[in-house]
């Protein structure tokens, strides 16, 4: 160890799919540390201990830990659920198998199966109850019943335990007194009106059964964590609406983990798009497994209840992210005359065939090594070698299948990947009426910046942004975000029948209850800042339009504020009646670190090239392309296309005709350029 003072370390870590990434900042004399390690899928625990040795930091120097990780999301796509028992209302136990009527592939003749319920028939438990919409008691939980449920759940021998009755998100008590009777014996309980309060019975059990059946894995996760980490060090995890939570939190509701990376990669791209005054922004995350795509409105991260994992209708606050299985590591192969890359991908290990680790299959990486993007004569982290000769040999299977050249086969390769992320970002920005060509591209991840001026072009994309130590993004934003819950409540009140009274002592309470655990963790109450959101829609309308709004609610003003935005979203409003259907509250306290206070390590700088190789940008040959080191880069220096521009872990592709230059505060601004 390196004689760090006890408890000085601030660190963020994330632990993706192929890679784990940290970057951490010496909180008495500001020294940052960055790092990459293989993730160990298989125990986290373990990625955790690899990158704190690999920036040389030990638990008890580290006073805070900020967390992300797709363990919840590798377990529901996996199917590594513990099994367990739903207690539903009596004559809704088959709700979860009837589903809804949609169709997986609208315009596909032969109907996609539906997926299997997430719990088996024989351990769908009814309970003889049943609450009317208004919370009226219909038909009452007696005693005997609940002993009932209990004793068959006993039976069954399960010791997790969903309850999703009727109406109960307008009253609770009958599944709260089903929780109190099975206390004893099981161990853990999800309640659907704690998970979603929220109507769409469908969706809000599987959401509630999705969240118990986490509980045994991430009770466990937790403890060894907490175990690890000791007393002296606050740890908090990355959530799925776009900040920190406390472990206890996330206990109760381990499905807040559910694109907990991708969300942290996400709120440092809303925290660039205000640093840097981007009206619009689409952030874009390429990882080794993974491409996550997000929109960022005036700098701020869109937010959704209406959610889908592994297939699976849930109602959960989360950011809006469309996510698809092409990443550096995804394995390109051909498929009668054209070629398929993803979604499936090698990985850490054994990794692209260039890693030599053992990979034979053709992926993403192995073919912008052969294009010559990336450096072969660099460690890759400073410990991995790359092997043109192994990329090549990967690719030239594929290649003979075509009849092409390795070097016109990985540039096939590489145009696939493009259009499957181009793609992505297109259907992330149509869904919230925003027009691509109006935003910047904000790219990091380990490859983004490879492919970000490409797909940049094909959408008319004018201005792409590589932010400071952008291959540790998701990282980065976890060390930098903001200890925050949010929580969507139904109200579905009438603008002809309005009650402010009522609205106002929900807003109250819910702000109370989400407050206290920030609170708990030591933040001063009048520190803490709270965002209305109103979910509003005409009758009829089966969507919303979200509509901020402030305490005391003025219901004239939320009406104008609606048709506003509903006007701007859809062309029209009307002024007929319209309905407050749910509230959206986020509460927040504000982060004690900042973009402003991270600086990468200081270089001497140059404007000469480190070296100068072939590189294939088309199909008519090598161009000679100079390659740059990032930090050695002056500020506002001009690099010309063709060009790479390299860090440790980022390469950044300039094709013939854009231009680059690191601007005051250290990120890399790129003009897209065409072409032609």
């Amino acid at each position: 160890m390196s004689g760090n003072n006890k408890s000085t370390w601030k660190v963020g870590i994330d632990i993706g799919g192929t890679f784990t990434d940290v970057l951490a900042i010496n909180i008495v004399d500001g020294e940052i540390r960055t790092a990459k390690v293989s993730s160990q899928t298989d125990d986290p625990i373990a990625s955790i201990v690899s990158a704190y040795e690999a920036i040389d930091v030990g638990w008890a120097t580290v006073s805070d830990l900020m967390h992300g990780t797709t363990m919840a999301t590798n377990a529901i796509v996996e199917g590594n659920l513990a099994p367990v028992v739903l207690v539903a209302t009596e004559g809704f136990r088959d709700t979860i198998e009837i589903g809804r009527q949609n169709r997986r592939e609208l315009y596909r003749l032969q109907v996609t199966p539906k997926l299997p319920p997430l719990v088996p028939e024989n351990h769908r438990i009814e309970a003889i109850e049943r609450i009317g919409p208004e919370g009226q008691v219909l038909k009452p939980l007696t005693e005997d019943e609940a002993r009932r449920v209990a004793g068959v759940i006993d039976n069954l021998n399960v010791d997790t335990v969903a309850i999703a009755l009727q109406h109960c998100f307008v009253n609770a008590d009958h599944e709260n007194r089903l929780a109190e009777q099975l206390s004893g014996t099981v161990k853990h309980i999800a309640l659907s009106h704690r998970m979603s309060p929220e109507p769409r019975e469908f969706e809000r059990t599987n959401t509630t059964i999705l969240s118990a059946a986490l509980m045994p894995l991430t009770a466990g996760y937790l403890a060894k964590l907490k175990a690890g980490a000791g007393d002296d060090t606050n740890i908090h995890l990355f959530h799925s609406a776009g900040g920190m939570a406390s472990v206890e939190a996330v206990r109760d509701r381990p499905l807040t983990l559910a694109l907990s990376g991708p969300a942290a990669g996400v709120a440092a791209a809303g925290k660039i798009s205000v640093e840097l005054g981007l009206d619009n922004a689409i952030g874009f995350d390429m990882g080794g497994t993974t491409t996550d795509t997000c929109v960022v409105i005036d700098g701020k991260v869109q937010v959704g209840s209406d959610q889908h994992l592994a297939g699976r209708p849930v109602r959960q606050l989360m950011v809006a992210v469309e996510s698809i299985g092409a990443g550096g590591g995804s394995i390109a192969r051909a498929e009668g005359s054209a070629v398929r890359v993803g979604p499936d991908s090698a990985g850490s290990r054994p990794g692209p065939a260039c890693y030599g680790l053992g990979g034979v299959v053709p992926t993403v990486t192995d073919a912008n090594l052969v294009l010559g993007y990336l450096n072969r004569e660099r460690l890759l982290g400073g410990d991995i070698r790359l092997s043109l000769d192994s990329a090549a040999a990967a690719i030239k299977p594929l290649a003979d299948s075509f009849g092409t050249s390795v070097q016109e086969t990985a540039l096939g390769v590489y145009r696939v990947a493009n259009a499957s992320m181009a793609r992505a970002l297109r259907r992330v920005t149509v869904k919230r009426g925003v027009d691509a060509r109006s935003c910047s591209l904000i790219a990091f991840g380990g490859a983004g910046p490879m492919h970000a001026v490409a797909l940049a072009r094909e959408f008319g994309i004018a201005r792409v942004v590589v932010p400071k130590f952008s291959s540790v993004f998701s990282a980065l934003g976890c060390l930098t975000a903001e200890l925050s819950y949010a929580e969507q409540h139904t109200v579905r009140m009438p603008s002809t029948d309005w009650d402010s009274e009522r609205l106002n002592a929900l807003c109250q309470s819910m702000q109370d209850r989400l407050s206290a655990p920030i609170v708990a963790a030591g933040h001063q109450a009048d520190a803490i800042k709270a965002l209305f959101i109103g979910l509003i829609r005409y009758a009829g309308q089966s969507d919303t339009v979200e509509v901020p709004f402030v305490l005391p609610c003025d219901p004239a003003t939320l009406g104008a504020d609606f048709m506003a935005r509903h006007r701007k979203l859809y062309g029209f409003a009307t002024e007929e009646a319209w309905q407050f259907e749910s509230l959206r509250i986020t509460v927040s306290a504000p982060s004690q670190s900042s973009f402003a206070d991270l600086r990468e390590a200081g270089r001497e700088k140059s404007t000469a090239p480190i070296s100068v190789d072939d590189c294939w940008f088309d199909t008519a040959g090598p161009v000679s392309t100079d390659r740059y080191e990032r930090g050695a880069l002056p500020v506002d220096w001009e690099v010309r296309g063709p060009a790479i521009i390299e860090d440790d872990w980022s390469t950044i592709v300039l094709p013939p005709g854009a231009t680059a230059w690191i601007d005051s505060t250290g990120h890399l601004i790129i003009t897209a350029g065409t072409d032609a």
